[in-house]
C-alpha cells in the first residue's frame, strides 16, 4: 500500500508568483510542493519552441521587458533573498529610448531616467511646459511614495504625513490629474503611451498605477538572458535545492476543506489526495474561489465581490520568425508602441463593446535584439519578434461558444482559424510601418488568442493581467494574501500587488510571509539571503532553462 503523501505546503500554479512563494516557503523550512497543470513551469513567463528546417525558435509568452533589475531593484532583492541574484543576467534596452511611441505625426522616445524623460516631454510640448512639468513632478512623487508604502517603509497610519502626493492623487483616475492641469489630448496620450502594460482605460487608471509603471523603468528597462523561462527555471532550481518539488502535468481538481480549514488538494487526473495544512493558490482568482475551493467555504459578501470583479482586457499575440537579422540591419533595441490615434479612451470604448478598432494599439518587441547571444531564440542571421494588441473578452469574437477551461473545443474550427489569420495579417502590416523588411521575410508565424491563453493558464476571460487594476478594484478592494479560510493563501496578478513580473514575484513573497507568520519582506528588502547558496547546484554551460522547467 502506497504511503499517503503529505507536505508542509502546496502551491497551485507555477507562474512567477507561485514559484517565488514556494521558494521562500522552502527557504523558511517548509517542505513545499508546486503543482502545475501544463507540461512546463512558468505560467506567463514560460516560453515555447518551434522547429523549422532543423532550426529552432523560442518565443516568450509574457516577459518582454522589465524594470527593478538594478542593484536596489525589487526583482534583484527577491532573487538575492533566494541566493539567485548572480544566476540571472539582465541585459539593458536602449537607455535613451527603451520604448518608442508612435502617434499620428509624432514619434517619442522614452528614456530610462526621470530628469531626461521630463526634459524630453517639455521639448516635445513646449506650449504646455509649465503644466506638463508639474504633472511629471507629481507622478514622480506619487510613484516614490507608493513604492515606499508597498515595501513597508510607510505604514497605513502614516500615509497622510509621509505620502501626501500618494494620498491626494494615488487612488484617483489619472485623467483627473491631467484635467486639473489642462493637458492636451496629445501630451496625455504620450504620458500613457505604454499603458498597454496594464490595459486599463485612462478614466479608470489610478494615478498610482500610471506613475508606478513609468517609475518602474526609470532606473533601466531590461530583459533576462534566456528570457522569462530562465527566471522560472532558476526559481524551480531553488525550490528543489531547498527541499521542495515542482511537478508539471499535475492539475489540481479541488482544494480539500475539512472542519472549516484547508487540509490539502485532490489532483484532477488521478484523483489522488495530497495533504498539506497550507495551500497557496497562484491560479486564476475566480476559478480558485468558484471551482477549486468552492463558494460554500466563503462568506456571501466575499463570493459576491469575487463574482463582480472585472478581468483585464486580454491580448492577441503574433509570434514571427524572419529570415533576416534586424540587428545586422541596425534596428534599435527598443519597444515599439504604435497608436493609431491619440484617443486612447475611445479605443477602450470599441474594444469593450466587442469590436476590433482599426486604430487599435500594436506593440512590437524584437527578442533577438534583447538577447542576441541566446542559442535558442532564433537561428543565426534570423529574427524572433512578437506583435500584440488589445482584444475583446467575448468568445463570439473568435466564433467560440465555450472556453477550453470548461471543456470547449475550438482549435480546428475553420472560422476561428480564419479570424485569427485575419488579425495576424493586420498586425504584421502595422508592424511593417517600423520594420519595412518584415513582410517579405516572414518564414514562421503563428498567433495566440485569449482562448489560447485560457487553455494554457485557465485565466478567466483569457486575460494575462488578472483582475483589472482600476480605481475601484485596487488595494483593499482586492482579496489579500491571507484569506478568511484558514490555511488558504493567494498570490499572483489579482492580489493587491497587481500584475507584472516584479509585482507577482512580490506577491509570492507576501503570501509566503502570511503563510509562515515571519517578517520575510523586511529581511529580503534589507538585502538578507534566506536561502543557502551552498545547496544550489553548480552552474553548467549546457544548462537549458526550458528543459529544466519540465
Amino acid at each position: 500500500m502506497t504511503e499517503r503523501e503529505s507536505w508542509d505546503a502546496i502551491v497551485i500554479g507555477s507562474g512567477l508568483g507561485g514559484l517565488t512563494c514556494a521558494a521562500y516557503l522552502c527557504a523558511a523550512g517548509k517542505r513545499t510542493l508546486v503543482l502545475e497543470a501544463h507540461y512546463v513551469a512558468g505560467g506567463n513567463s514560460q516560453a515555447f519552441r518551434r522547429n523549422l528546417h532543423g532550426s529552432q525558435y523560442e518565443f516568450d509568452v509574457g516577459v518582454h521587458y522589465i524594470g527593478e533589475c538594478g542593484p536596489d531593484g525589487v526583482i534583484t532583492r527577491l532573487l538575492n533573498g533566494l541566493g539567485l541574484a548572480e544566476r540571472i543576467v539582465f541585459r539593458p534596452l536602449d537607455p535613451d529610448g527603451y520604448s518608442t511611441l508612435y502617434f499620428p505625426g509624432l514619434v517619442f522616445r522614452v528614456p530610462a531616467n526621470w530628469d531626461r524623460y521630463r526634459e524630453r516631454l517639455l521639448e516635445t510640448f513646449p506650449q504646455e511646459a509649465e503644466a506638463l512639468g508639474s504633472v511629471v513632478d507629481i507622478m514622480r512623487q506619487v510613484a516614490r511614495e507608493g513604492s515606499r508604502f508597498q515595501r513597508g517603509e510607510i505604514g497605513v497610519a502614516d500615509l497622510a504625513s509621509e505620502a501626501p502626493a500618494f494620498m491626494k492623487w494615488g487612488l484617483r483616475p489619472v485623467t483627473e490629474l491631467f484635467g486639473e492641469h489642462r493637458l492636451s489630448q496629445q501630451s496625455s496620450a504620450v504620458l500613457l503611451g505604454e499603458q498597454g502594460d496594464y490595459a486599463v482605460r485612462p478614466s479608470k487608471t489610478p494615478t498610482g498605477l500610471a506613475a508606478g509603471l513609468t517609475d518602474h523603468y526609470m532606473r533601466g528597462a531590461f530583459y533576462p538572458e534566456g528570457g522569462g523561462q530562465a527566471m522560472a527555471a532558476r526559481l524551480v532550481e531553488a525550490i528543489r535545492a531547498y527541499g521542495g518539488e515542482v511537478r508539471t502535468r499535475s492539475p489540481v481538481e479541488r482544494v480539500r476543506v475539512e472542519n472549516g480549514r484547508v487540509v490539502g488538494v485532490t489532483l484532477g487526473k488521478t484523483h489522488q489526495e495530497i495533504d498539506a495544512p497550507i495551500v497557496v493558490s497562484n491560479a486564476d482568482l475566480k476559478r480558485t474561489v468558484q471551482a477549486l475551493v468552492g463558494e460554500e467555504h466563503f462568506a456571501p459578501e466575499t463570493v459576491e465581490r469575487v463574482r463582480a470583479f472585472r478581468m483585464t482586457l486580454p491580448l492577441f499575440a503574433v509570434y514571427a520568425g524572419l529570415d533576416i537579422d534586424l540587428r545586422e540591419l541596425g534596428h534599435p533595441n527598443t519597444n515599439h508602441w504604435l497608436w493609431g490615434t491619440y484617443d486612447i479612451e475611445g479605443i477602450y470604448d470599441e474594444v469593450e463593446a466587442g469590436e476590433l478598432p482599426d486604430d487599435n494599439l500594436a506593440y512590437l518587441t524584437v527578442t533577438s535584439l534583447r538577447d542576441p547571444e541566446s542559442p535558442h531564440i532564433a537561428p543565426k542571421h534570423h529574427t524572433n519578434l512578437q506583435v500584440m494588441t488589445l482584444v475583446p473578452q467575448d468568445y463570439d469574437v473568435w466564433n467560440v461558444e465555450r472556453g477550453p477551461a470548461d471543456g470547449g473545443r475550438y482549435h480546428r474550427d475553420p472560422e476561428y482559424r480564419r479570424r485569427k489569420e485575419d488579425l495576424m495579417d493586420r498586425l504584421l502590416d502595422k508592424a511593417a510601418a517600423v520594420v519595412p523588411e518584415l513582410r517579405d521575410h516572414v518564414e514562421w508565424r503563428e498567433a495566440a488568442t485569449p482562448v489560447t491563453q485560457e487553455r494554457f493558464t485557465r485565466s478567466t476571460g483569457g486575460t494575462s493581467y488578472g483582475v483589472e487594476f482600476s480605481t475601484d478594484q485596487m488595494g483593499p478592494a482586492r482579496m489579500g494574501y491571507e484569506t478568511e479560510l484558514p490555511g488558504l493563501f493567494l498570490c499572483g496578478a489579482s492580489t493587491p500587488s497587481g500584475h507584472g513580473i516584479a509585482n507577482v514575484m512580490f506577491s509570492g513573497l507576501r503570501a509566503a510571509e502570511a503563510a509562515t507568520g515571519e517578517s520575510l519582506r523586511a529581511s529580503v528588502l534589507a538585502g538578507e539571503v534566506l536561502g543557502d547558496r551552498a545547496l544550489l547546484p553548480p552552474l553548467r554551460d549546457d544548462w537549458d532553462a526550458w528543459r529544466e522547467s519540465h
